[in-house]
């Protein structure tokens, strides 16, 4: 039986790059992020191959964001792509693994000082402003001309969740292009000391699933281009961001990479051709497309408790610690019991994290086969933002990353012990009450 992603069931059994889930769980223990590599690499390298094809000259930015550790951008250094980084230690941790400073876009909406100086220090090869002051700050600390992009926002309102659509009229990113301050903006950048400024960029959300926003994107932002162009202003580099959606439950209906970028490709060279400009560098920001799919997250069921003629919670040794994104986005998951994986689903369960929160709910009123203490309950596509948002709340460790391919494992990311999450405390002599 073929699950969505590359995750397979062999005699009753879930397997993920070629490993027994269960016997991972075993292993490693539990809760566990598993990393399937090969299932990754495959999709980095969709994006790679389609844009060779339709539009040779761009640039493929991993989104950090989505799941930031050396080992991944090790793995897609290789495979020829760069990073978008929203930080000092996202930067930090992508030139640890092995990425090119030269492949760096450096993101954020309020970059600090100390932030903007390291990446200068760094060589990264681009900032995307987003405000006066950081501008300002580049101007103050390069010393040479520093290549920089411009976020505007081109207002297009994609089909997600509210809380992570980025070009509504009332965002933080970017300058708006429709009441004209993208434009002015940009137009004060022109002469400023040690600016070199190459193009704009856009990100108009996250989980997209249609082609048309990203068409009105690249319309709107051609648009842009040329009244630029009419003032004088060359833009080399168009940087359309990312948010192409990944497959969660068995509603959801996402393109292919390929597909995403075979159709923005197009749009983008025939709206280059029809409105008579020069075809400017094609940047596209995937992360979640990449990571999503590749990963799931390994828990234990523990306690199981029946609230009559109401419902049946049964909890796991996880929670929002380990996966904020149900609290933060109602994210809705698939699972799968890990060693009775094509069991019929007969009983209806609500999975309850651990933390001291009532609203710690991981899955809702799902359908699973009989669960008892004990069973491994396998969540997929947790790959993107999980490993990445997870905390210490409640002093809960955060979970190890175990990576997988042709059926052997390795950690990419090592256990915390409690001597970790505590490594920074202090005891300051000012708690001493003074007496000896």
């Amino acid at each position: 039986m073929k699950l969505f992603g590359d995750l397979t069931i062999e005699n009753n059994r879930l397997i993920i790059g070629g490993c027994d889930a269960k016997e991972l769980a075993d292993q490693y223990g539990t809760p566990l992020y598993v990393f399937d590599v090969a299932r990754a690499e495959a999709t980095a390298r969709s994006y790679e191959e389609i844009l060779k094809e339709e539009y040779p000259d761009h640039t493929v930015c991993f989104a950090s964001k989505a799941f930031c550790c050396k080992g991944v951008y090790k793995m897609l250094a290789k495979l020829g792509l760069g990073a978008d980084v929203v930080s000092g230690g996202e930067l930090y941790t992508a030139l640890a693994g092995g990425m090119p400073p030269e492949r760096i876009y450096f993101h954020g909406n309020n970059k600090t000082e100390a932030e903007i100086k390291y990446a200068i220090e760094s060589g990264v090869e681009c900032f995307v402003v987003d405000s006066e002051l950081e501008a300002e700050l580049i101007s103050k600390h390069a010393k040479k001309p520093q290549n920089v992009l411009v976020r505007v926002n081109p207002g297009v309102e994609a089909h997600t969740h509210r809380f992570i659509q980025t070009t509504t009229p009332d965002s933080k990113f970017g300058f708006s292009v429709a009441d004209g301050t993208a434009e002015e903006f940009i137009h004060g950048l022109i002469g400023r000391k040690n600016i070199a400024f190459k193009g704009i960029a856009c990100h108009i959300g996250s989980q997209i699933f249609e082609r048309e926003a990203f068409e009105i994107a690249i319309d709107k932002m051609t648009e842009l281009v040329i009244r630029l162009n009419s003032v004088g202003i060359d833009v080399e580099r168009l940087d359309l961001g990312g948010g192409f959606g990944i497959r969660y439950v068995d509603g959801d209906a996402p393109l292919a990479p390929q597909e995403y970028m075979r159709n923005s490709a197009r749009t983008l060279k025939a709206a280059v051709k029809e409105k008579g400009i020069k075809p400017p560098r094609l940047i596209v920001e995937p992360g979640r497309s990449i990571v999503g799919e590749a990963g799931i997250t390994l828990y234990t069921v523990g306690a199981i408790k029946t609230i009559k003629n109401i419902k049946t919670y049964a909890a796991v040794d996880g929670g929002m610690f380990d996966n904020p994104r149900v609290s933060l986005y109602d994210a809705q998951y698939t699972a799968v019991v890990a060693d009775r994986a094509e069991a019929e689903r007969d009983s209806e369960y609500s999975i309850a994290g651990k933390c001291c929160e009532s609203g710690d709910i991981l899955l809702s009123d799902v359908k699973l086969p009989r669960l008892k203490s004990g069973d491994v309950l396998a969540v997929l596509s947790t790959g993107a933002y999980h490993y990445s948002m997870a905390s210490n709340y409640n002093r809960n460790a955060v979970p190890p990353v175990v990576a997988v391919k042709d059926g052997k494992s390795d950690y990419l990311v090592k256990p915390q012990s409690y001597a970790d999450m505590a490594r920074n405390d202090c005891m300051p002599s000012l708690l001493e009450d003074g007496k000896k």
